[in-house]
């Protein structure tokens, strides 16, 4: 069956194009055009646009995947960050123990089979990282990688796999190996000099997570992690837009240097996205959700509330990012970054029917996935 769509307004990926007429074939857009196709449309009032890509997720609708690594945890998270645009996702675990490590991974492989809505793969964040840049991350769960967490990450039944470490931790043989399994590396939390990632990303490190946040900084005489990844062409960086944890200043400079097919909106979402209570359980402590930043007792940042239409919207409108960049960041280019930018990030001919349409204020009205509305 064949559904036609016209959108007053679409982002195909590339430019914003007025007056568009779509069609969806089960799964998937099969054509695009500014001219009718003869059947009956439906119109959808306001700015179409590819689905949101988030490659960090924590939590949201409550659920916190380190606290209840399952499929009904997945679907909660998905439920509740489809009201803000996002269509596909890499659930987040941060530092752990193995046996939880292993819980996610058996989860993740049951979500991959069983094609659950949105869900890429996985993303462990840690446990390999630097003691002095681990952030809420548990000290007594930072440990160097042994043979149990390199199997379980070249697992080939997870979707896609990324693994955030800190270089100045993990071989250089190890990163290589990785990556040669079909692992994304990212490095964060992490207090390396710019030698030690510069070598990692010679060794095929492809990523920074949450890119100022947590990593060495960059100084007169030592670029640090900053500087490595400002200055490498080939690298990726996820950037959290949410005005507490990157300064406005440093989030134009990072799209300035690096541009919108290099730096990728994330949230680093904590359960508090999608739900109403403001204080949510956190390992042996808790996270409190003050207007819309999150800490843990003592003041640190922990995590963010931050969904992706808001990351958007943040980007165009305070840092006055052009729109196609803002929306590039959130779509194309965590496409680009999977792997995956030949079946989602854009709304052309041969795409997965994954959208979101927005209002005059960037505000999500509705979501698609795989052709359906969910939200």
């Amino acid at each position: 069956m064949t559904t036609t769509y016209f959108a007053e307004q679409l982002f195909d990926g590339y430019r914003l194009l007025d007056n568009q007429y779509f069609e969806v074939e089960g799964h998937t857009v099969v054509s695009v055009s500014g001219k009718p196709k003869g059947q009956p449309a439906t119109t959808l009032n306001g700015l179409v646009v590819p689905g949101f890509i988030d490659v960090q997720v924590n939590g949201g609708g409550g659920a916190l995947f380190n606290a209840t690594p399952t499929l009904d945890c997945l679907k909660t998270m998905m439920a509740a960050h489809s009201q803000f645009g996002t269509t596909a996702m890499l659930p987040t675990l941060i530092t752990d123990e193995i046996a939880v490590m292993q819980d996610v991974a058996d989860t993740m492989a049951e979500a991959i089979a069983s094609e659950a809505l949105g869900i890429l793969g996985v993303h462990y964040e840690g446990p390999h990282l630097s003691v002095p840049k681990r952030g809420i991350h548990a000290e007594h769960f930072v440990r160097p990688i042994s043979d149990a967490e390199l199997a379980l990450f070249c697992r080939k039944d997870l979707g896609i796999v990324k693994v955030t470490l800190a270089p100045e931790n993990v071989p250089v043989d190890v990163i290589a190996d990785l990556v040669k399994q079909g692992v994304l590396v990212s490095l964060g939390h992490s207090n390396a000099n710019a030698e030690t990632v510069n070598n990692a990303l010679a060794a095929g490190a492809s990523c920074f997570t949450h890119l100022f946040n947590a990593m060495s900084p960059m100084t007169s005489r030592e670029p640090g992690m900053v500087g490595s990844a400002l200055a490498d062409n080939a690298s990726y960086c996820g950037l959290i837009v949410d005005h507490h944890h990157v300064h406005a200043q440093n989030c134009q400079l990072a799209i300035k240097v690096k541009t919108p097919q290099k730096i990728m909106l994330v949230t680093d979402a904590m359960a508090h996205v999608g739900c109403e209570q403001n204080t949510l359980p956190y390992f042996d402590t808790h996270i409190t959700r003050v207007n819309d930043k999150l800490t843990v007792p003592g003041g640190t940042l922990a995590g963010s509330a931050l969904d992706m239409a808001s990351a958007v919207r943040n980007s165009h409108r305070d840092l006055n990012i052009a729109l196609t960049d803002a929306l590039t960041m959130a779509t194309r280019t965590p496409a680009e970054f999977l792997g995956i930018d030949n079946k989602v990030g854009m709304l052309q001919q041969g795409y997965q029917a994954d959208f979101a349409v927005l209002n005059n204020e960037l505000q999500v009205q509705s979501t698609w996935i795989k052709g359906k509305q969910i939200y």
